[in-house]
């Protein structure tokens, strides 16, 4: 069966996001190697740092950099990324080598990174008529996607490259502040279901716990998959966000991009990922899952599920602030603030329902 759909390929470079080929080459022969052709090409997915395929010398790799039009930032420090990747290979063979990291500006405007081009499936919005999964198989690909994070939970942090991450004290407590803080400095208009979710997030947060790695943006279209048997998770991607915290929250990420069959359309349209097709565990399954792989309490499930949905969209509205500001072309990025309405009211459903799953 092909699966050509589904592999993460490269395109054209979007106009605006274009990288010096003459500046990288020559720094790609110093820190790199020889190279008696270079070719550059973009990855289309993706909404926060920006990725590209770079062909070089008969090798495939990608290179990770900031978007432009942003301020430095944890979430755009790619070198930290890049620190971060070197340091957790070893211990946890399901992310990408990296193979040199740039911090001098002058190359392309903004530090990067190259690591490893992880060849798979990545699942993304719509399963294509390409790969006939039926419930049972979704079934098991909810199954590995949990697992694969319990196990990411249970990596030795405590190694040099690692345990500098974050701050495990208080870290609950911080995020909440933070993700408000986030969407204090890009709104663009009242969106009052947010608003009253802020402020249930503050009133109901639950201490911090037991401290572990955490990905912080952990969701299928991170996930690598093998093509011989795409049940099985090869890679984990993204981990620009990741640190040192309370796995729970981890959780809630996940669950603000579980979109169930029973979800409102206003968010079933939104096209955020595979989970509502039946077969796919609901929210609730998750959580029990979890808490059975890792032996830990998930706490109030409520709670995560509305902060996750509170995270992803301030998300969408930061990338959404970008683009209103100019600063980035991307067209998808022009209707996402219908995506922050519909994520806050569906996180307002749940508070008021009083569960995750089943919302309707």
């Amino acid at each position: 069966m092909s699966y050509g759909s589904l592999l993460d390929n490269a395109a054209p470079v979007r106009d605006g996001e274009s990288i010096p080929l003459d500046a990288l080459r020559a720094w790609w022969e110093s820190a790199i190697g020889h190279v008696h052709a270079m070719e550059v090409e973009q990855f289309p997915r993706g909404f926060s740092n920006l990725t590209y395929l770079v062909r070089a010398g008969g090798d495939e790799y990608v290179l990770r950099r900031p978007p432009f039009g942003v301020k430095p930032g944890v979430a755009h420090d790619v070198l930290r990324e890049g620190r971060l990747l070197a340091a957790l290979r070893p211990s946890y063979a399901r992310v990408p080598a990296v193979v040199a990291l740039c911090d001098d500006v002058g190359v392309m405007g903004a530090p990067f990174f190259v690591m490893e081009r992880m060849r798979g499936l990545i699942v993304r919005g719509t399963l294509p008529e390409s790969l006939s999964f039926g419930a049972s198989q979704l079934r098991a690909l909810s199954a590995a996607a949990v697992e694969t994070l319990a196990g990411l939970h249970a990596v030795n942090w405590r190694v040099p490259g690692l345990e500098s991450l974050g701050r495990p004290e208080g870290y609950v407590e911080r995020q909440v502040a933070g993700w408000h803080k986030r969407w204090t400095s890009a709104r663009t208009g009242d969106v009052p279901d947010i608003e009253r979710v802020i402020a249930w997030l503050a009133q109901n947060a639950p201490p911090t716990g037991s401290a572990t790695l955490v990905h912080n943006d952990f969701k299928f279209d991170n996930l690598v998959l093998d093509p011989a048997d795409p049940t099985r998770v090869r890679a984990v991607l993204d981990w620009e966000m990741a640190t040192i915290g309370d796995p729970r929250l981890d959780v809630a990420t996940t669950l603000g991009y579980w979109v169930e069959a029973s979800d409102p359309p206003t968010v079933l349209q939104l096209g955020i990922g595979v989970t509502s097709l039946p077969g796919n565990w609901t929210r609730e399954q998750v959580v029990s899952a979890w808490e059975a792989s890792t032996g830990r309490s998930a706490g109030d499930p409520v709670w995560l599920l509305a902060f996750g949905l509170f995270k992803v969209a301030v998300i969408a509205q930061q990338i959404f602030a970008r683009y209103v500001a100019g600063h980035t072309r991307d067209p998808r990025f022009s209707t996402l603030d219908t995506a922050v309405a519909a994520l806050g009211a569906l996180a307002a459903r749940a508070i008021d329902a009083g569960r995750i799953s089943h919302l309707t």
